[in-house]
């Protein structure tokens, strides 16, 4: 009766719907929020568009029509076109990597290495990548790594929450407390005129807190699902033992140790690429079809082979990659109705009649709240910070703290957001449905979301500078 019972309960729907409901709800507003929009110039310390926060103006109603609302999954797919085929072109590429058995034959490996100490994994990957995260910004670059961190994590007895974990968590973990990063914590600081990366001492504070609670709670997590693999919510799909037994007869030969090889250095190129050459998704998108064409023919793979393997890999993405698109239409939505920055302009009217320590807060919750609009950091601090810095000027906030305010509430759901074209992506590769992914991560994001207001409230209280 229990079963039957919590059967009939609420279900979150699957992200298709969600996200069309969002959509409907944003097409709605567009009928009764009052349009306005604010003038766009470029910033002469970052070189960035970004609002002016003295032009808000009032502009003639638009309201989106019948025809827009329906064409918002194609305005959405077309305007995050660059991501959707990334994922395709890495999802299938890394499928190529897949049908030569060397995730299997290296996973279990080294989980044979690991035998008996199996949670060490934990705590060394997240260091990794929030690091990672911390100082340049990884977040799309790290998609590639999904399945393998899955096999991991299927590998050693955990599920691929865990393996899906040690990358979302980490990452946003290491955005919300970010020290280096140029893509949030930089365009902030440098719109808000604050000197570079100042303030990293607090900042590694955080950090050190943030990553710790992440490690703490994924291993407990993973120690429960080694103890009992029932409880965890994709049993089901995963098959823990299936998987094992079937990847024990993979023989790791010299052909998959040089897949492997040539799967590690397109890591190391992609990694260096980034930093020395800003390559985005178009060059990271090229080198991973480069090494699914070296990988075929190391393994003999034949042409149809290869066409089929690629074929396959971008199946498995598929739907991933167009909730990117959907979750787009969002966006896009918002700026065909002209009431994203009206928004934008009512929050901060609201904020100038709290007092400092109230409004810092106000802040935060306002930063948390616009990263399920706005995903992109960059594109956050560009809209928000030009006004948010002089309001902190009015309130007595104090302007280092209203950047800690961003980056905590730009970084923590990244992780649940659906309109996150890298959590889709993420998603997408590790095979786990949004809704089982949200109702797992919540609990984390509720406790993560407490600590980051901590921790705005003590910036506040210490006046955090330099000003």
């Amino acid at each position: 009766m229990a079963e039957e019972k919590q059967k009939k309960g609420f279900k979150i729907p699957h992200v298709f719907t969600l996200l069309m409901i969002l959509i409907l709800i944003c097409g709605i507003l567009s009928y009764i929020v009052p349009a306005g929009v604010y003038d766009r110039v470029e910033d002469p310390s970052t070189g960035r568009m970004v609002v002016d926060p003295d032009s808000f103006h009032a502009v003639e109603q638009t309201p989106v029509s019948l025809m827009t609302l329906l064409g918002a999954l194609s305005g959405g797919m077309a305007r995050a076109a660059d991501i959707i085929f990334f994922i395709f072109v890495v999802g299938g590429s890394l499928g190529v990597l897949m049908k030569t058995g060397v995730l299997e034959g290296g996973i279990m490996a080294l989980a044979r290495v690991l035998k008996g100490k199996e949670l060490v994994v934990i705590p060394i990957m997240v260091i990794i990548v929030s690091t990672m995260s911390i100082v340049i910004g990884t977040t799309e670059e790290m998609i590639p790594l999904v399945p393998l961190f899955v096999s991991l994590s299927l590998a050693v007895g955990f599920d691929s929450i865990v393996g899906l974990a040690m990358v979302t968590c980490s990452t946003a973990a290491g955005f919300a407390c970010s020290i280096l990063n140029p893509f949030n914590v930089g365009v902030a600081q440098g719109i808000a005129q604050l000197p570079a990366y100042s303030g990293s001492g607090f900042r590694i504070v955080m950090a050190v807190v943030f990553i710790g609670v992440t490690i703490a709670l994924i291993m407990r997590y993973a120690a429960k699902v080694k103890k009992d693999p029932t409880i965890s919510p994709m049993y089901e799909e995963d098959k823990l033992r299936e998987i094992k037994e079937e990847s024990e007869h993979v023989e790791f030969n010299t052909t998959r140790k040089l897949c492997l090889l040539v799967f590690v250095a397109t890591i190391a190129i992609m990694i260096f690429g980034v930093i020395k050459y800003e390559w985005y998704f178009t060059e990271i998108g090229g080198l991973f079809l480069g090494m699914s064409i070296v990988v075929a023919i190391i393994s003999r793979m034949g042409f149809d082979a290869y066409g089929k393997a690629l074929s396959d890999g971008m199946v498995d993405v598929c739907s991933g990659a167009l909730v990117v698109g959907v979750a787009t239409g969002i966006l896009w939505i918002l700026t065909e109705g002209n009431i994203l920055d009206a928004i934008l302009h009512g929050a901060a009217t609201v904020l100038t009649r709290l007092p400092s320590q109230v409004s810092a807060v106000g802040m935060y919750i306002f930063q948390c709240l616009m990263n399920y609009l706005i995903p992109s950091g960059s594109g956050q601090a560009g809209v928000t910070m030009p006004i948010l810095a002089p309001l902190a000027d009015l309130t007595g906030v104090t302007r280092q703290t209203a950047v800690i305010a961003f980056q905590l509430g730009d970084g923590i759901s990244n992780a649940i957001t659906p309109t996150s074209g890298a959590l889709m992506a993420c998603l997408g590769m590790a095979k786990i449905p949004w809704a089982k992914w949200a109702k797992w991560f919540l609990p984390i994001m509720l406790i993560q979301y407490g600590i980051g207001l901590i921790f705005v409230i003590i910036a506040q209280t210490m006046q955090l500078g330099p000003f």
